[in-house]
């Protein structure tokens, strides 16, 4: 089986979010995608299959230790595959959209000239927390403006991008949160620099002790999260967004709440190739 590394949300090399793609002609067991994902040793290996849809395919992601219901970066990764390197084996039709059939439902990912990948992810309904685990403010040791809840994580807005850039987790601690993560947020600043070299709206990091990943680079499906808070909050549609972990990623988001239900999010960014490999079972 061919299995491909790539780095996603970025534009060079050794940035962004690597991901492990393995095209599929039938699913494997799950014992044994979860072992080649351990193997990987990566966030997420995603899996997919052609379905009988035009443009059509089933994705499911795992962790180095369990499945997960959604994956941003490693979605973006699979999108770049089917678009620009199995095109030739998959029968791909000439168009610039494909969807994925996922546990979270239909996913929708667009490519343009310009190199970007775009996804159409459903938005996440967020609340505030009222009712907060002790291991979660504990294991962080700064006290955020305000906590919230959605889906699957607890996001917590500070005020600063000094102070996410401090943040140093307690996972242990953390890791006892019952959530998939923690989402942690605040206004980008104006000398926040990076490789797009522009201000961003918002920054964040992303903690998954929880998920087998302590500190993910860049985490496509928490921006689900946030970019309908950030949206609200300064009032624009259209954002920019940096994930501020070692490697660091860079993304484009677009809040769509047109009358849909549930409301819709755009998740744009880039993806490079970084290996190209064989799996022998």
């Amino acid at each position: 089986m061919r299995i491909y590394q790539l780095d996603a949300f970025t534009d060079k090399l050794f940035a962004g979010n690597p991901a492990a793609v393995v095209p599929l002609i039938e699913w494997l067991s799950d014992e044994q995608m979860q072992q080649i994902a351990a193997e990987n040793n990566l966030a997420e290996t995603a899996f997919y299959v052609k379905t009988d849809a035009e443009a059509t395919y089933h994705i499911r992601w795992f962790t180095p230790t369990v499945e997960v219901d959604l994956c941003g970066h490693a979605t973006l990764a699979t999108g770049y595959v089917v678009f620009f390197l199995e095109t030739g084996t998959n029968g791909l039709p000439d168009n610039d959209q494909i969807y994925f059939d996922s546990r979270s439902g239909l996913l929708k990912v667009c490519r343009s000239k310009d190199g970007w990948l775009t996804l159409d992810f459903p938005a996440d309904a967020v609340q505030k927390a009222n009712l907060q685990p002790p291991a979660l403010l504990a294991s962080l040791g700064e006290k955020p403006l305000a906590v919230y809840k959605g889906k699957t994580d607890y996001m917590l807005i500070y005020e600063t991008q000094a102070q996410i850039e401090a943040l140093d987790p307690d996972f242990r601690e953390m890791s006892s949160v019952p959530a998939r993560g923690v989402i942690v947020t605040a206004p980008g600043r104006a000398d926040d620099g990076g490789a797009e070299d522009e201000t961003v709206d918002f920054v964040s990091r992303f903690f998954g002790p929880q998920s087998g990943i302590d500190e993910d680079p860049v985490t496509g499906s928490a921006h689900t999260t946030l970019v309908p808070y950030w949206a609200e909050r300064l009032g624009k549609k259209e954002l920019t967004a940096r994930q501020l972990s070692r490697r660091g990623g860079y993304l484009r988001c677009k809040f769509n709440n047109n009358g849909e239900q549930p409301a819709r999010v755009d998740i744009s960014g880039k993806v490079q190739l970084y290996m190209v490999g064989e799996i022998k079972l």
